[in-house]
């Protein structure tokens, strides 16, 4: 069963059958079929939306047939998320390197392309959490509790691709300011077409770099701040 690029029976089947010592191994199996469905599409937060909630809706699938324990269960669950997270890094990444492209040709963020993709980026780690709580609403029974606290304690920890996001719409910031007080912002003719096609430059960004995930470590947590209320980051004007 095929939705939207991801393989579901094979993503359950994967949840189904693995062990508690099998859950790094569980981790790269999603984290490279999210990653292999995300380089298939333009890298819109739609497109990434819609691979995350069926990935999503396949690990409870799988963890509602697994017959370990909840506490195992849990801990498997805690993988596939963070194998969903190690993906959507490489996603913030890949908008990183396109948009510092676009910030080299003389881009200005004020560009309406430009502040929807970096208000895309800003709302990574919302759309994470919201399509994941979404997508398991209706687990109910022994797969309720764990869960819950796996969704609880991932939020409080923060994700790597927040981090990331976090981290790279405040060094474009930084960098747009710094341009335009040295008089570096240039005509938009230039970059006109690669802001027009940014979706797709994203997405060729994406599927070029050329670390895998299927050798990676898993990405570290969101430093502990994270689970403090976030401040107001920065919007492009």
């Amino acid at each position: 069963m095929l939705k939207s690029g991801i393989d579901q029976d094979a993503l359950i089947d994967m949840v189904a059958e693995a062990s508690a010592k099998q859950g790094e191994k569980l981790r790269k199996g999603v984290a490279e079929a999210t990653l292999k469905a995300l380089q298939g599409r333009e890298l819109t937060l739609e497109n990434m939306r819609k691979v995350i909630k069926s990935v999503t809706q396949a690990t409870a699938m799988g963890a509602e047939k697994n017959p370990a324990s909840a506490v195992d269960v849990e801990a498997l669950l805690r993988k596939a998320i963070g194998g969903m997270d190690a993906a959507l890094l490489q996603a913030v990444q890949a908008h990183r390197k396109a948009l510092q492209q676009l910030v080299d040709q003389g881009a200005a963020l004020r560009e309406n392309q430009l502040k929807s993709a970096v208000a895309g980026i800003e709302k990574m780690e919302d759309m994470f959490f919201s399509t994941m709580g979404k997508a398991v609403q209706g687990v109910t029974g022994p797969m309720k509790g764990p869960w819950e606290q796996v969704l609880k304690a991932t939020k409080l920890e923060g994700t790597a691709s927040g981090a990331m996001a976090t981290q790279t719409v405040e060094g474009l910031m930084t960098q747009a300011q710094d341009a335009l007080r040295k008089g570096r912002a240039s005509s938009m003719r230039a970059s006109q077409v690669m802001l027009d096609s940014y979706a797709a430059m994203v997405s060729g960004v994406l599927l070029g770099m050329s670390d895998s995930l299927s050798g990676g470590a898993e990405p570290a947590a969101a430093p502990a701040k994270a689970a403090a209320p976030a401040k107001k980051r920065p919007t492009a004007k």
